[in-house]
């Protein structure tokens, strides 16, 4: 690894900011701001100093990692960007629309710091600084040399204008959620009318990748772990589909059984406690 940048910011430290900053072994090299106080303590256990504000976190940063939620994306660029130093990089990693990325490269461009749509293409487990990046914008080369230093070890760029690697990461995502949430629907009608093992036979006999009972189980618990997360993703997918001009029926059946997945885990773990 090359040297890395002088100073690097990370806003919001959930599972993605947490799991770079261990692989990376940033150091004091790097802080993070999250507005949830708790994710202070998993800062200091991932060796990055945890700072008290987004602007004390963003003060003399080159690079900044955003890594909130789909639905604080472009808030978090408009509220913070008065902060950034005068050209730095927003590098916005968070699932968001297309044009929620413009809007959010036009806040940061306001303020003299430089924005690069950056779409994560994978989950961050157990991939961590290996999952694939496409990164787009017109400082989407100079970002990829930054991430390198970081210790990411494959982005490419998907091209200059801002929207185009999350285009790819939406639509994307249209297939891979919406499959989730189908084989979820399926297996549930299959469970209701007990017919559950003649349904997967049927299904592993028309295709002989990985059994069908195995692909819905993995599919149930990435739904109830990352569900809400999830359903935030693709209600940015159905606008992304919208702005296309496509009507996003089953993408917003998508974002139902997501949520409800995750509200089932929520209420099962609460009854438990």
């Amino acid at each position: 690894m090359s040297a890395q940048p002088s100073k690097t910011a990370l806003i919001g430290f959930g599972e993605a900011g947490s799991t770079f900053a261990r692989a990376g072994g940033w150091g004091q090299a790097a802080n993070a701001f999250d507005i949830a106080p708790q994710r202070r303590a998993v800062m200091e256990e991932c060796g990055i100093a945890p700072a008290a504000s987004a602007e004390e976190a963003l003060k003399g940063a080159e690079v900044v990692l955003s890594l909130v939620t789909a639905d604080s994306a472009l808030k978090a660029a408009q509220d913070y960007a008065p902060f950034l130093a005068p050209g730095a990089i927003w590098c916005d990693m968070n699932s968001v629309a297309p044009d929620t990325k413009r809007a959010a490269a036009q806040a940061v461009e306001a303020a003299g710091a430089r924005y690069v749509d950056v779409a994560v293409m994978a989950p961050v487990n157990p991939a961590a600084l290996h999952v694939p990046l496409l990164l787009s914008g017109a400082d989407a080369q100079e970002t990829e040399v930054k991430l390198y230093e970081l210790g990411f070890e494959n982005a490419r760029i998907a091209g200059q204008d801002v929207g185009r690697a999350s285009s790819i990461k939406m639509i994307r995502s249209v297939m891979v959620k919406g499959l989730e949430a189908l084989s979820s629907e399926c297996a549930a009608a299959a469970d209701e009318a007990g017919v559950f093992e003649e349904v997967m036979a049927s299904l592993d006999a028309s295709e002989k990748s990985l059994p069908w009972a195995q692909r819905i189980a993995y599919n149930r618990e990435r739904m109830a772990t990352h569900g809400e997360r999830r359903a935030a993703e693709m209600e940015e997918a159905a606008k992304t589909l919208l702005d296309l001009g496509i009507e996003p029926v089953i993408t917003r059946g998508t974002v139902v059984l997501q949520r409800r997945a995750a509200k089932s885990k929520k209420n099962e773990r609460n009854e438990a406690a």
